[in-house]
């Protein structure tokens, strides 16, 4: 009698047994064979394929429940956190707001999106966060203004990271116009006036912030006498400060005038004297007027300075990621960027907030623009003397 099928001695009848090493399935397997022979002895095999199939994904589901399912997107139910390098308030703010607002609609998985403030040194501080501090897990953004590229490229006390080990995902802005204006009330309506008055008090945010830059690089290439900085002033608080005689001029970004102080201009509360077109030839029409700042330079080492200074802007205030960021997860946020650049939704809000078209600098133009930097080394130098807080040089 086969070894299968044993009969038992006190019973009289035939017991069937399988082979201890059969498992539950070769049982199945035994069952599903059986049933499917045909009356000529014919196998059918679509039943029996079908059953491998039903066990091989209860299998998997079971123990490898992320090659059943499409896999849950790595941003969903998480936070990301915007780090502005600077205070509350002015177009900066504004900029940021515009992307942060349209980065949970193009972020897969939406995400929640917050942002925080960490001001100090045009940037710096954030900067160095960034790269020494911050989580490189891809839920952490900063949002740098364009003295962060400055300062690093030349050398700036405090500066403590390197502008190369960067992600760049963009900026919405890489054209800008500065102005430079005084007010109305100390009757320096004309440039022979202007250049004239001894002492004028200039504000700024902090040194090394684009106001003061431009501040500086403006009372120099206009010849003003004695100059003084006065810093330490948030955006709001400029503009308190100037209103109130605090200061006496300042230099601001045209756009963010135009938006948060219209009075300036529609109740002729400040005198402007020029403007700084970027890129040049690009007119703001609010100030077209005004004689731009490059009519003033004297010589070649001048024009190239305020190249150079140009370059930084173009540069952009971008989004950034700190180094070591994952690849897949810093292309999910280029891509989005790519995205919210041009999504028309967002360009209309972003003109609503910041008072100005966007300009925007896609990610691979980012990198291009940091790695192609100028760094004639006389340039900079000279370029570091206006940005300091030493007198500024006799020209």
């Amino acid at each position: 009698m086969s070894a299968r099928f044993k009969k038992n001695e006190t019973s009289g009848f035939t017991v069937k047994k399988f082979s201890p090493r059969r498992t539950w399935f070769d049982c199945a397997h035994h069952r599903l064979r059986t049933r499917r022979f045909g009356s000529k002895g014919g196998f059918k095999t679509r039943p029996y394929k079908n059953f491998v199939l039903f066990v091989f994904f209860v299998v998997n589901t079971i123990h490898f429940p992320a090659l059943a399912f499409a896999q849950t997107p790595f941003y969903q139910g998480k936070t990301i956190t915007i780090i502005r390098g600077s205070s509350p308030g002015g177009v900066g703010e504004m900029r940021t707001r515009a992307v942060a607002n349209y980065l949970k609609k193009h972020v897969p998985g939406n995400p929640t999106v917050v942002i925080e403030f960490m001001a100090g040194a045009g940037g710096t501080k954030a900067a160095n966060h960034l790269y020494r501090g911050a989580r490189a897990d891809g839920l952490i953004i900063g949002s740098a203004p364009s003295g962060m590229v400055s300062s690093a490229l030349l050398g700036e006390a405090g500066v403590q990271y390197d502008l190369d080990k960067f992600s760049y995902l963009g900026s919405p802005n890489s054209e800008s116009h500065y102005v430079f204006f005084t007010n109305r009330k100390l009757g320096l309506g004309s440039m022979e006036k202007l250049r004239g008055h001894s002492g004028l008090r200039i504000g700024a945010q902090t040194v090394g912030h684009p106001i003061y830059l431009t501040g500086r690089l403006f009372a120099y290439l206009l010849g003003l006498k004695e100059p003084k900085y006065v810093v330490g002033y948030s955006s709001p608080e400029l503009d308190v400060a100037m209103l109130s005689g605090e200061l006496d001029a300042g230099s601001g970004v045209a756009s963010s005038i135009v938006k948060q102080n219209p009075e300036f201009l529609d109740k002729g509360l400040m005198d402007f004297h020029s403007v700084i077109e970027i890129p040049r030839g690009d007119k703001h029409p609010r100030f077209a007027q005004l004689p731009e700042l490059d009519s003033f330079v004297k010589s070649d080492r001048e024009r190239k300075l305020l190249a150079l200074h140009r370059t930084f802007r173009l540069a952009g205030s971008p989004f950034i990621l700190p180094p070591g960021t994952p690849k897949d997860r810093a292309e999910i946020l280029r891509e989005a960027m790519r995205k919210i650049y041009a999504d028309r939704e967002f360009l209309t809000e972003y003109l609503k907030l910041t008072g100005e078209d966007a300009t925007p600098l896609l990610p691979d133009a980012n990198d291009k623009a940091i790695k192609e930097l100028p760094r004639d080394p006389e340039v900079i130098e000279f370029y570091k003397l206006l940005g300091g807080t030493q007198p500024l040089p006799p020209r």
